[in-house]
C-alpha cells in the first residue's frame, strides 16, 4: 500500500467543541478518555442504539447514504466505523463490486464489526492511513464531535477522495429552540443513561451517553462545519436536517 501524503495542517486548530473538564484535562487525556470509554462500552453499543432508535436507525442511515448519492460499485472509506452501523448500510448499497474500508481508533469498537469483506484499520481521522485519491466516497457517522481537529480531518477526507468523490458526515445537532433543547437535554442526560444501565448494566455506558449530550451542547454551529468543509477545498457543501436534530453534511471534491 502506498504511504499517504502528510496532511497539510491548517493554521489554527478547529476543535468540534470547547474542552469538557468534567471528563478530561488536556488533549492527551481527551484521547485516552475516548479510547477507554468506547473500548469499554463496545459490546453493548448496538443493543442500546437499537432501543434508543426504536429500530429505525438502519433505515435512516441507509436513506442518508442514498441522499448523498452513494453508488453501486463505490470504494467507501468509513471513518470512525465504530461497530459498523453505517458500513452495514453502505455494503447493501454498493453491492458486490464495491468495497468498504473502516478506520477507527478504538480496537474494542472494531472488534464488534461483523461484516465480511470489510477491511478494518486502526487510525485517526486527522491522519488517515490511506493513499491519496483512493476512495469514491467517505462517510463518518456521529464521530465529528470526537475528533481533535476538524480542519485537519476534513483536509484528510479531501486527500483520500478521488476527484468527483463524495463526502457524508452524519451528526446530531442541538435544536435551535430553547424548549426543544431542554427536552433533548433531559432525554440524553437523564433518560438515556437509565436505559443504558438497564440494557447494559455498565456504569461507563451511561456515562458515554451523558458525554454525548455534553458534546452536542458544546459543539460548534453547523455553519462553522460547512465553512471548514469549504476551507478544505470541498465544493457544494450542504446540510440536510431530519427531525430538527439529525444533520447530514455533504460535499464533493472538485472533478
Amino acid at each position: 500500500m502506498n504511504k499517504p501524503s502528510p496532511p497539510i495542517a491548517p493554521a489554527e486548530v478547529l476543535r468540534p467543541h470547547t474542552p469538557l473538564p468534567a471528563y478530561y484535562g488536556d488533549e492527551v487525556e481527551h484521547e485516552q478518555f475516548l479510547r477507554r470509554i468506547f473500548d469499554d462500552t463496545a459490546p453493548d453499543y448496538d443493543r442500546i442504539e437499537r432501543v434508543l432508535a426504536l429500530g429505525s436507525g438502519s433505515r435512516y442511515r441507509r436513506a442518508a447514504l442514498q441522499r448523498a448519492w452513494l453508488a453501486a460499485g463505490a470504494q467507501v472509506l468509513d471513518v470512525g466505523i465504530g461497530t459498523g452501523l453505517v458500513a452495514r448500510e453502505a455494503l447493501a448499497l454498493i453491492g458486490s463490486r464495491g468495497r468498504v474500508v473502516g478506520i477507527d481508533p478504538s480496537p474494542g469498537m472494531m472488534s464488534e464489526v461483523a461484516l465480511p469483506g470489510v477491511e478494518l484499520i486502526r487510525g485517526r481521522a486527522e491522519a488517515l492511513p490511506r493513499p491519496d485519491a483512493s476512495s469514491d466516497f467517505v462517510s463518518m457517522g456521529y464521530a465529528l464531535r470526537h475528533i481533535a481537529d476538524l480542519g485537519m480531518a476534513f483536509a484528510e477526507f479531501f486527500r483520500v477522495l478521488r476527484p468527483g468523490g463524495r463526502l457524508l458526515v452524519l451528526e446530531i445537532t442541538k435544536p435551535t429552540g430553547r424548549v426543544a433543547t431542554g427536552v433533548l437535554k433531559t432525554y440524553m442526560r437523564t433518560v438515556v443513561p437509565v436505559i443504558a444501565r438497564v440494557v447494559a448494566g455498565q456504569r461507563d455506558t451511561a456515562k458515554l451517553w451523558r458525554y454525548y449530550w455534553d458534546t452536542i451542547e458544546a459543539c460548534i454551529p453547523p455553519e462553522s462545519v460547512l465553512a471548514a468543509l469549504c476551507a478544505a477545498g470541498f465544493e457544494d457543501a450542504k446540510r440536510h436536517v431530519e427531525l430538527g436534530i439529525f444533520s447530514e453534511y455533504t460535499a464533493v471534491k472538485p472533478a
